[in-house]
């Protein structure tokens, strides 16, 4: 007895530190930028001190320089052109319709580089090269275990016209530049090793760190993006203090200069034409929002902030508070992107969506290539909660979120959730699997669980894993722990197969006197399930049946009376319930009214007798 007190008080420790506690490296950015809006070039001086908190000792480095995707022969030029001989449903070509093969014709004034002219480590030149978008650091020292070194850099580069995400002169938003992956950034190194990963169109994976970011340019540019301004009252444009006095300094260009504390990438847009507004939200948090009413209205766009101030409570009762000081709602030159602080949107209606990543890419910031679905997946069900409750939407708010998903699982074209981003065959599979069937996973995780228990997980989730770049093990265990439920099954089905769940209603018989139902699983997928009886008098029964891979079961949800039943062992193809009522009294039998379970099939989930 000694001895197993002992066992557990030593693992213990062990336990409480296995979800989202693994070391981490950490940078600091030093960069000063000078913009020439004439050549749409810019050069720029970087100052890297990057910590090894690893065990391993590092004898490569690597950097993403995304600008040369842009670039005819690209990897990301050939996939896109792959992808338009491919066919989505409804005929119509897999391509992105804003890449399509618009990167093959781009002109050399239109491409988009980033030249390294010298590379130190330490103070020592570096041996360098460069694969498209990948540059491969071979330093001349390995760099030891829990060592810092610090690495300059001189680099130059061309702003690309507006293909994905960065660029400038976009012909419908008409904002000049979209600053995003625009400056050489070190690749993640984790528990996997160095995940230099090259830009073919997807997503991103960053480090922890601080930046300075100094940006000199036309003084008749107004600038919005990550970090926090720290001289305003030179720079003015609505950014200075009330009551304050700008004055700017003599010359042509103005340096703007942010600080952004611990964040994984920084983001800037700039144009001379952009309206700026503020908004307090309350004592720690400024909202801005900079635009051009080029293809929306001026009220449209301002409309961002009064849902914004309206939002926030209810986002940060149920997702987590927001950390920083300030975030920007930007006019830029792409659909909606989402960075540290700030966010990219060609028009003001995917405001909430985009913001709503600040929580799962921004702050919990999980590797968005191997896991896209617990960024996108996790931001939809997010943006479909929110958007209910500024609507005041009642019933059920994921409708069109399901639908998506069910369209996906019937196509014959899904993959697994566990496919890298860039690796899905079809464009239509990935945006259906990663955005809509990842915010399935939340919601039908409140089915299993019990939803006022998915919203404890999510905080916890939160608290645990903030600024910890958290896996899918993480997250499951996180949810095991709140909800005494064993959940490894639901991982290993929903994201790492493409089994369906259905269950049927089989059959009904009358047993003296007593109403016997035998429901069926058709589906691979095993699921526990909620039925719901209601009889003559308008009385209702939910009867419950735990799936015994769970070892456990949800708390009761609603007033109806309850009779749980033992686990349904998954192996097995029927279940037989019974109400002590009898059959004649019986109007309707539904297998889980609420939808939230995504079965595939639902026309066989509800039974209507009509004595």
């Amino acid at each position: 007895m000694k001895f197993c007190s002992l066992f557990v008080f030593v693992l213990l420790p062990i336990w409480s530190l296995s979800q989202c506690d693994q070391w981490q490296q950490r940078v600091k950015y030093i960069m000063h930028i000078d913009m020439n809006v004439e050549t749409n070039r810019f050069t720029g001086k970087q100052k890297l001190e990057y910590w090894n908190n690893s065990p391993d000792t590092l004898t490569r480095l690597y950097y993403h320089l995304y600008f040369n995707a842009f670039q005819p022969g690209s990897m990301m030029d050939e996939r896109s052109r792959r992808q338009g001989t491919l066919s989505a449903p409804g005929g119509r070509p897999d391509w992105d319709g804003r890449v399509r093969d618009r990167i093959l014709y781009l002109k050399p004034d239109e491409i988009g580089y980033q030249k390294i002219l010298s590379l130190r480590m330490n103070g020592k030149p570096q041996t360098f090269k460069v694969n498209e978008t990948i540059l491969e650091v071979i330093p001349d020292k390995p760099i030891p275990p829990r060592t810092k070194v610090t690495l300059d850099m001189d680099f130059e580069a061309q702003v690309p016209l507006q293909i994905r995400r960065s660029g400038r002169d976009n012909p419908t938003s008409k904002v000049r530049y979209t600053m995003t992956q625009w400056y050489p950034k070190i690749c993640a190194y984790d528990r996997q090793g160095w995940h230099a990963t090259p830009y073919v169109g997807r997503e991103f994976y960053g480090v922890w760190g601080d930046y300075e970011v100094s940006i000199t340019i036309d003084k008749n540019y107004i600038l919005g993006g990550t970090g926090y301004l720290q001289n305003a009252n030179q720079i003015g444009y609505g950014y200075e203090m009330p009551g304050t006095r700008v004055v700017r300094p003599s010359g042509n260009k103005l340096t703007w200069k942010f600080l952004a504390p611990n964040v994984h990438d920084f983001a800037w847009a700039a144009d001379p034409g952009y309206i700026h507004k503020t908004r307090k939200v309350n004592d720690s948090l400024w909202l801005h929002l900079l635009y051009k009413p080029t293809n929306h209205t001026a009220e449209e766009w301002e409309s961002i902030l009064d849902n914004a101030v309206k939002a926030l409570p209810f986002i940060e009762k149920h997702f987590g508070p927001y950390p920083y000081k300030q975030y920007s709602f930007i006019h830029g030159g792409d659909g909606g992107m989402e960075y540290p602080m700030a966010t990219m949107l060609i028009g003001p209606g995917a405001w909430l969506h985009e913001w709503m990543h600040s929580w799962y890419y921004g702050i919990l910031a999980n590797n968005e290539g191997l896991y896209p679905w617990m960024d996108e997946g996790f931001t939809t069900y997010a943006e479909d909660r929110v958007m209910a409750f500024l609507e005041d939407k009642k019933g059920f708010p994921f409708e069109d979120t399901y639908r998506s998903y069910f369209s996906l699982a019937r196509s014959g074209r899904e993959e697994p959730l566990s496919t890298h981003a860039d690796h899905y065959n079809l464009n239509w599979a990935y945006g259906a699997a990663v955005y809509a069937k990842g915010a399935v996973f939340l919601e039908q995780l409140g089915y299993i669980t019990g939803a006022s228990v998915r919203d404890k997980i999510l905080l916890e989730y939160y608290r645990r894993c903030k600024f910890k770049h958290p896996d899918p093990d993480d997250f499951i265990r996180i949810a095991e722990k709140v909800s005494q439920i064993k959940l490894d099954w639901y991982k290993q089905y929903w994201i790492y197969s493409t089994k369906t769940i259905d269950y049927a209603i089989d059959s009904l018989w009358e047993d003296r006197g007593s109403t016997k139902i035998r429901l069926r699983k058709i589906g691979q997928m095993p699921m526990p399930v909620d039925v719901y009886l209601t009889f003559k008098d308008g009385k209702k029964e939910m009867h419950y049946v735990p799936m015994n891979l769970m070892y456990g079961e949800k708390p009761q949800e609603d007033t109806v009376p309850g009779k749980v039943y033992e686990p349904w062992k998954w192996t097995h193809s029927t279940y037989v319930i019974e109400t002590g009522r009898r059959l004649t009294e019986l109007v309707t039998a539904e297998i889980d009214p609420s939808l939230r379970m995504a079965d595939i099939d639902r026309k066989n989930n509800r039974i209507e007798l009509k004595w």
